[in-house]
């Protein structure tokens, strides 16, 4: 049985504070253009110039802003008008279908990954036709003539690497420079100083026109192969989204309809069930209340609940269970689930983006926007890398040609060797394609000699001009800000899509980060460790103010007065067998006047009430005026008398005394007590049994580090039950503690430098929730709970505790080391291309090289995030 759960105005605000001022609003946009994390950094720095924006955050790995702004203070597609204006063209999502633009995103990106590919393979054939004349020399004259080479460097500049440079210089003018201006300025500089060298012989300088040839080429591929990997990295979320139905079938319920099981059903029966009138309309026009068809093998189009048939549906793309989930009448279904043996008639209950699979996308798309603290450091380098590298380039050219050339004259020494097998720099000239005299003269002489078939060594010496220009545009080259920026949101994607796709819904970069941190696990028990189930053992009446008692009853219970007081009679003056009926008579009273109070909460305790009550057949009483105390219990007007229902301490505070025998006799129940006008009518006492898998979570969590605590508002012996069941140490239990109580305890805990998480379901547990360093909730819990938590199980189980901070901890470690290789590339990277190597050892990387390099460090970014998928196989 569904119980509706009701907001009740009057105590809201003791469960969540209502804020005077109104919330910020969010404004996402989908962002293009951004090539590292420079980019992503100079878009947030547009944003946060706009007046009304408190907050912006822009993800590199998924091209997406989230801006917290002013509400109505911000013009969304204004705001996206100006991205575009200053080079990063931007759409925003509002008031959008979701599909429609995330099929726009993913098209886009396909899109540029196609002209990705057709740039790289064209770069790929210029690199083979350049290589093709070094190997064949002699024997293909054309293909080792100095001007066919010019014309395979030109049209690399043209063709394949004009995107780069366009967006390279623009970005530089915009003073917003970024990765494509590094590789354009690395890839100008080498063609301008080879066509100085073919033009200007009398110079001696070498050409080396293959450099941007081969450079374009590895940084094509590399950014090829990191969009790839990117795509991987997003295909959890795209496939959430698409999960999201097109179109549902909606129908007239009053149509006559055979309530027959799914097998009695062949796919072309005539039975109205499958065959009833019906309209094909938009799944986000479908409203609440209207009655859907769904076929064996569609999509659920809405959240609602089965009103006619029976099936089974596969909710694995929800909750990660691959088992389809039996369902009929009364049952709820969710939106995107897929309908595998039946023909089902549901009505609507949730709708648009209020529907669960729409709810897990927002939280999935909000938690692949929020950064990491640990992001920080990277997001401040990135804002002044560029400028950075394009410093230490001019200051290894003004090094190398004013004092490292004197200081080290051997350097401008070299062995041209037929480039040597590695390619990477070739004694202390590196790799030289042509001696400076190799007969290719003002005249354009074809080069008389194979370029790399030398029979010998030989002896040159090398401009120093063209030495520390080739040392400059390393540096420009090797440097790579697009692993600084992808090192965070790259892992937060493919974590976020792991945990999706197994019902872990994680919120963000940042609590991600406080998973990582965890050493205490705090878990509620009612409804969380334990099924929440409850089921009622005893009714018992209080009779030592009898007649009170009675009397009170009897004026509450709504039938003739004479039955009322013969049966209070009966239990005070009556013979023994006549008493016990009587006293069955006032247990089914109490428990419906307990039902008609209860009916107001939204609670466990309420729902095993009031199912026992309509088990036994025993109608409603009318109540109103429901008051819910949090925590202690709830009361309302039954009759025109007020009536509490809750713990001893509610009791206390309405001014009923509770007997210490009463108390005891309740040991290791939940007792409710039941009381109007001071008297006590009565107890119920319930018990409830912990989940399969409570025991099993705990330990290991345990196993992991962590200490584990349970809370609750229970009584201390109904606490001791479920402590000795569980194996935990008396102080690690806190019962009879309030929501409020709660949050203190939590706050208490953190100020003994704990970092705690907590794991709860009911609206009791929000203060605590938000109160935690990470609020874990259950997505069978309260609205309150699960807006409240950080991280959400869709599962409801309890062994996902463990796999959301296994899951965390694993994301966490992806980022640290991200983070490690980015900046222990560029640490090293950078002094070895600005030839700090050269004098000692002769090593000498090229601008091609460099380029590899550079292109390899932001692959291998992506690729190890996305080997966190290893770990967290099903």
């Amino acid at each position: 049985m569904q119980f509706v759960p009701k907001t009740i105005s009057e105590n809201q605000p003791e469960i969540i504070p209502i804020k005077e001022s109104p919330p910020p609003e969010l404004v996402t946009f989908d962002v293009g253009g951004m090539k590292c994390a420079g980019c992503a950094k100079a878009v947030e720095r547009q944003l946060m110039q706009h007046s009304g924006v408190i907050s912006a955050c822009v993800n590199l790995a998924v091209e997406v802003a989230t801006v917290e702004c002013q509400p109505g203070a911000v013009d969304a597609e204004a705001l996206a008008k100006k991205l575009t204006d200053n080079g990063f063209p931007s759409v925003s999502r509002l008031g959008g279908n979701q599909q429609e633009a995330e099929a726009a995103t993913v098209e886009r990106r396909r899109q540029e990954i196609r002209q990705q590919i057709n740039q790289l393979s064209i770069a790929l054939i210029l690199i083979i036709l350049s290589g093709l004349g070094h190997i064949l020399g002699t024997k293909a004259p054309i293909l080792s003539n100095i001007w066919f080479h010019w014309g395979l460097a030109t049209l690399a500049l043209l063709l394949p690497g004009r995107p780069i440079i366009v967006d390279g210089c623009r970005s530089l003018w915009r003073n917003a420079p970024n990765m494509n201006t590094l590789v354009a300025l690395g890839a100008v500089t080498a063609y301008t100083a080879s066509n100085a060298a073919l033009l200007f012989p009398q110079m001696g300088w070498e050409c080396f026109f293959d450099e941007p040839v081969m450079l374009l080429g590895f940084i094509l591929l590399g950014k090829t192969l990191e969009q790839q990997a990117r795509r991987r990295a997003a295909s959890a979320l795209q496939a959430l989204i698409a999960l999201q139905p097109a179109t549902a079938r909606l129908v007239d319920f009053k149509l006559p309809i055979l309530n027959l099981d799914s097998e009695e059903l062949p796919p072309n029966s005539t039975s109205q069930l499958y065959n009833p009138q019906y309209i094909e309309i938009p799944a986000d026009r479908v409203r609440v209340g209207e009655w859907l068809q769904v076929l064996p093998g569609e999509k659920i189009p809405v959240d609602g609940e089965v009103c006619e048939g029976k099936t089974t549906v596969d909710e694995s793309m929800l909750t990660g269970e691959s088992m389809p989930v039996l369902k009929q009448p009364g049952d709820t279904v969710a939106a995107g689930t897929i309908n595998k043996s039946g023909a089902i008639v549901m009505r609507a209950t949730r709708t648009g983006e209020e529907t669960t699979v729409a709810q897990m996308v927002a939280l999935v798309q909000a938690a692949q926007t929020r950064k990491a603290p640990i992001q920080n450091l990277a997001d401040t380098v990135a804002g002044y890398f560029v400028y950075g590298v394009m410093t230490i380039s001019a200051l290894t050219f003004l090094f190398w040609y004013f004092a490292g050339t004197h200081i080290w004259p051997s350097v401008l020494l070299g062995q041209d060797m037929g480039h040597g097998a590695s390619g990477m720099g070739h004694g202390a000239s590196g790799i030289g394609h042509w001696a400076s005299g190799m007969g290719h003269g003002a005249s354009g002489m074809v080069n008389q000699l194979p370029i790399t078939n030398y029979q010998l060594p030989i002896i040159h010496y090398q401009s120093s001009v063209l030495l520390s220009l080739k040392l400059a545009i390393a540096v420009l080259v090797v440097a790579c800000p697009c692993a600084l920026g992808l090192a965070t949101p790259t892992a937060i994607l493919v974590g976020s899509g792991i945990g999706a796709e197994r019902g872990l819904l994680i919120r963000g970069g940042d609590v991600l980060e406080r998973v990582h941190q965890l050493d205490t696990v705090v878990f509620d028990k009612t409804g969380t460790l334990t099924t929440g189930n409850l089921t009622l053992t005893d009714y018992l009446p209080i009779f030592d103010n009898r007649q009170d008692a009675c009397s009170t009853i009897s004026t509450i219970i709504d039938g003739v007065s004479g039955n009322r007081q013969d049966a209070c009679s009966t239990i005070i003056d009556g013979d023994s067998d006549s008493r016990q009926d009587a006293r069955s008579t006032i247990d089914s009273k109490l428990l419906q006047i307990a039902a008609a109070v209860e009916r107001g909460a939204c609670h466990p305790i309420a729902a095993a009430i009031l199912l026992e009550a309509q088990q036994q057949g025993l109608p409603l009483l009318p109540a109103e005026d429901f008051y819910t105390e949090p925590g202690l219990g709830v009361s309302a007007l039954v009759e025109g008398r007020r009536v509490f229902a809750g713990n001893a301490a509610w009791m206390g505070e309405q001014g009923v005394a509770v007997a210490a025998e009463l108390l005891e006799s309740c040991q290791g129940k939940t007792a409710v007590f039941v009381a109007s006008g001071g008297v006590l009518l009565g107890v119920i006492g319930l018990k409830d049994t912990l989940r399969s898998d409570a025991k099993a979570a705990v330990e290991r969590l345990r196993e992991m580090g962590l200490r584990v605590m349970m809370l609750t508002g229970d009584t201390e012996e109904a606490a001791a039950v479920a402590q000795q069941q569980l194996g935990l140490a008396a102080a690690d239990v806190l019962a009879g503690v309030r929501p409020d109580g709660k949050a203190r305890a939590i706050a208490s805990l953190q100020a003994q430098g704990c970092k705690v998480a907590v794991v709860g379901d009911g609206i009791n547990d929000a203060p605590a929730l938000a109160q935690a360093d990470v609020g874990i909730s259950l997505h069978c819990g309260t609205d309150v709970a699960v807006e409240t938590a950080q991280i959400v199980l869709m599962r409801n189980a309890l062994m996902d505790v463990v796999e959301s901070i296994d899951l965390g901890r694993a994301t966490f470690n992806k980022i640290r080391q991200n983070l490690f290789w980015a900046f222990a590339y560029n640490t090293l990277g950078i002094p070895v291309a600005a030839g700090i190597l050269l004098p000692a050892t002769g090593i000498l990387l090229t601008p091609a090289a460099a380029g590899a390099f550079m292109a390899f460090s932001s692959v291998s970014v992506v690729t190890n995030s996305l080997l966190l998928r290893r770990g967290f196989r099903a």
